[in-house]
């Protein structure tokens, strides 16, 4: 979805044809998976970043097109509302320093992203949802000029057969909203970590990822306002999979099949289920020609950009031209400190890694309904989840995390070769979190709970701890 398209208007005959081109780059791909042609390597990582343009009265501010034009870098793109920009970085081998290292350029990036914003008068802040955003800010009006987002939003309202798009969510307090457009999505902000397995580990990392994530939800949830209604811990998960609720074909067009999902289950033996799933239960929604891209598989990974799972195989290209695998992390929301952005990595890196290479399959120990039900117990409630693992007991998120899967990560980053010294400070930031019980979540909800629902007042406190650097377990309120 990164590529821009030139034309948001499609016949009959762009679908037929986009149809017949994805069949064979599916064919295709599943040559590389017969003969073993994807590439091996030692686990390689990186990570998008999405945050907030706000202006100098913590309200979102519609001026994404400014910013990258005078921010000017290509690691830099914008997303869906003209008050969001994502950032990227190079990606880095999962060994020795490349945490700090990761560290380091995220901080970087960031003080550069701040300092061109207040050349426009602006800021930026990362944030699962800004406290400030306001229903009417999810206009049109404020969607990015690119005609893939146009193209987008017409395409899931035809699928919905212009029924409007519901946003019912029941939280603490209930909030329900009817929108005619997918402008809701941009209402949410993540950080997506995404890892460069083999053929032969993509498998079991996958489904390492989906066991991995409630837990990961629990500990990093950063999203329980929106339009000043106290919601879910981690409310960016049902925002997005109801401001995109479009299904499968024909009459599964508004479910059981969904296009925001934690999936339909565990692979069993290899990624190549994924992209026959995507063909055989989701239609194609931007039918682009893409007959002379440059990129090889154009059709199938356009098409795959469109399905949002929250656990997300993608294939990639190296500069040799060589066909890799990568599993995108999409739980993680923006936020709230680069500190706590990159210790949350550490966290899923390490604990994917063991999990992954267990000499058992974990997914043997937990069924997919269990863990799916974990996961959305882990984004309703946070710290205060209860989640069921592989020994077929509950745990508290924090006793889970700090007996058991804190060990396990850390062994994930030392069979990685990371160095102790990273390994420490980063996953010592998750032990100090779960033992303050304080995620942005918890944090965000202690401060109006002293001060009020003025989500002015959040925002600009919640922005000053930000900028100072400081991990969340250390902001006062």
């Amino acid at each position: 979805m990164g590529e821009e398209i030139k034309s948001s208007n499609f016949t009959d005959e762009d679908f037929i044809h986009y149809k017949a081109s994805l069949a064979n780059d599916t064919v295709s791909l599943g040559q590389l998976f017969d003969e073993n042609r994807l590439a091996e390597a030692h686990p390689v990582a990186g990570f998008e970043l999405e945050a907030w343009l706000i202006d100098s009265d913590l309200r979102p501010a519609p001026v994404n097109q400014a910013f990258l034009e005078k921010f000017n870098n290509p690691l830099a793109s914008p997303e869906l509302a003209s008050f969001n920009i994502e950032v990227n970085t190079e990606p880095r081998t999962l060994r020795g320093h490349a945490l700090s290292a990761m560290h380091q350029s995220l901080n970087e990036t960031w003080q550069a992203c701040k300092q061109t914003a207040s050349e426009l008068h602006t800021d930026v802040i990362m944030c699962g949802i800004l406290p400030t955003v306001l229903n009417e800010d999810l206009n049109l009006a404020n969607m990015s000029s690119m005609k893939r987002y146009q193209a987008l939003n017409r395409a899931v309202l035809q699928r919905r057969k212009g029924k409007p798009l519901v946003l019912d969510i029941n939280g603490v307090e209930h909030l329900r909203v009817t929108h005619r457009d997918v402008m809701l999505e941009s209402a949410a902000t993540s950080f997506q970590l995404h890892t460069q397995v083999s053929q032969a580990q993509a498998a079991r990392y996958y489904n390492a990822s989906i066991i991995a994530s409630a837990p990961i939800v629990a500990v990093c949830a950063n999203s329980p306002y929106l339009f000043g209604k106290e919601l879910w811990d981690e409310t960016r998960i049902p925002l997005f999979e109801q401001a995109v609720a479009t299904g499968g074909y024909d009459g599964a067009a508004f479910g059981p099949i969904h296009r925001v999902t934690f999936g339909t289950g565990y692979v069993r033996k290899s990624l190549m289920e994924c992209f026959h799933e995507n063909i055989e239960h989701y239609p194609v929604l931007l039918p682009v020609n893409l007959d002379n891209a440059e990129s090889k598989l154009a059709y199938l990974r356009l098409h795959n950009g469109t399905i949002w799972r929250w656990n997300r195989p993608l294939i990639g290209f190296d500069n040799e031209g060589e066909a890799h695998l990568r599993i995108e992390h999409r739980v993680i929301p923006s936020g709230p400190s680069t500190l706590d952005a990159i210790a949350n990595a550490a966290f899923y890196y390490g604990l994917a890694h063991t999990l992954s290479n267990l000499d058992e399959a974990p997914e043997k120990f937990l069924d997919f309904d269990k863990a799916r039900d974990n996961f959305y117990r882990a984004a309703q409630l946070g710290m205060n989840a209860q989640l069921l693992w592989l020994d077929g007991k509950s745990y508290s998120a924090p006793e889970l995390v700090k007996k058991i899967l804190l060990p396990l990560a850390a062994q994930g980053l030392t069979d990685l070769d990371i160095a102790a010294s990273d390994r420490d400070e980063y996953l010592g930031i998750i032990n100090e979190r779960v033992t303050a019980r304080t995620n942005g979540a918890s944090w965000q909800r202690a401060f109006v709970k002293k001060h009020g629902r003025n989500m002015y007042l959040l925002t600009e406190k919640y922005r000053e701890h930000q900028d100072d650097g400081q991990p969340v377990h250390e902001w006062t309120v």
